[in-house]
């Protein structure tokens, strides 16, 4: 065997198209004749994928919009989880038919990528894997930037805006984890539900509510000054509210741009309030603090493995269905995470 199947972008555009094998007049097409990676050094290993993650990112950078521009044609895909394929001569941490999970700049929506053994996380007995492949950039990203960044402790006070969606369900369940008061902000009686069984302390419909009405009055009942975390994935107008509900010394952890709209974080008043904005891009860690990463992936895993914290896959896709998994990130439909899974019963529209 040496040619694979693989979501290739080869111009530019709309991942949400149809898409077929073969024919460069989509943004993304279906290559099932794609060579496989080879080994590329002594410590690399080649793991059959199990489950790859869709991120907001991935959609943006085949749209063109996103800060890193891969040259075309590119394999999309970042976060991934599988089993151990092959091993270099000087590989010493895993052997074939390992489960790992990881997350590479490119590469994952494809049957097979190629890894440097130092980059991979092994999967604990008793853990999903295919939850394993959504864990790396959603619950990394929250978990770097909520306890690294922003050292978020037991009893303070933790609002999530678009906390429906991966790494708003992510930040959610670390604040739960780390002891602190979760107030949530979403959109939609459905998913508004669904957060209320999770034990979230309150939870806010956007499309139905006064937002920071809401939130004032949930401080005032518990005696709270205010919020000392706001975990922003979305920014635009709402993240302009939520500062009124901010307490003195609060961190701002700016996480992405989901809305479209990068709003402006008045200096004057952060100066004031002592408030600290923290810019979080996770995937540069990788270049300048790879420990982080790797401590942070690790704490993750541990914590999937002890039941700590849950991984919610929302839809579940397969290769040649790219196009309907980035359907349901760019129409809001998710409740969680969006997967591509190979080799799986799951369906295209099974919805978990």
């Amino acid at each position: 065997m040496t040619t694979m199947e693989a979501v290739v972008c080869r111009k530019l555009g709309d991942p949400t198209q149809p898409i077929s094998d073969g024919g460069a007049e989509k943004a993304i097409v279906v290559e099932k004749n794609h060579p496989i990676p080879e080994l590329g050094s002594p410590t690399s290993v080649r793991v059959r994928v199990k489950a790859t993650s869709l991120n907001y990112a991935n959609y943006l950078q085949i749209l063109g919009k996103y800060q890193e521009k891969p040259p075309l044609p590119f394999i999309p895909g970042s976060d991934y989880s599988g089993t151990v394929d092959a091993v270099g001569p000087a590989v010493s941490k895993f052997k074939v038919g390992d489960s790992v999970c990881s997350f590479a700049a490119l590469g994952s929506f494809a049957q097979f990528i190629v890894a440097d053994q130092k980059e991979l996380f092994g999967v604990p007995e008793g853990c999903d894997l295919v939850a394993a492949g959504a864990l790396p950039v959603a619950f990394g990203t929250s978990h770097v930037a909520l306890v690294h960044r922003a050292n978020l402790s037991s009893g303070q006070v933790l609002l999530v805006l678009g906390a429906a969606g991966g790494v708003g369900l992510a930040a959610i369940q670390i604040g739960k984890v780390v002891g602190a008061i979760v107030c949530l902000i979403c959109r939609g009686a459905e998913k508004v539900e669904y957060l209320k069984h999770l034990g979230i302390d309150h939870v806010v419909d956007s499309s139905s509510e006064n937002v920071i009405q809401s939130v004032k009055d949930f401080l005032k009942s518990r005696k709270l000054k205010g919020v000392d975390v706001l975990y922003d994935p979305v920014e635009g107008k709402l993240t302009k509210e939520a500062m009124k509900v901010l307490s003195w010394g609060a961190n701002i952890l700016v996480i992405g741009f989901a809305s479209g709209e990068a709003p402006v974080i008045p200096a004057n008043i952060a100066l004031v309030k002592n408030w600290t904005v923290h810019g979080l891009y996770w995937g540069s860690y990788k270049i300048h603090q790879p420990g982080v990463l790797e401590e942070s992936l690790k704490e993750l895993l541990s914590w999937v493995a002890r039941g700590l914290i849950s991984i919610r896959i929302s839809h579940a896709y397969r290769l040649p269905e790219a196009n309907l998994a980035f359907s349901a990130i760019k129409d809001r439909k998710v409740t969680g995470k969006v997967m591509l899974v190979l080799d799986d019963e799951r369906s295209a529209r099974s919805k978990l």
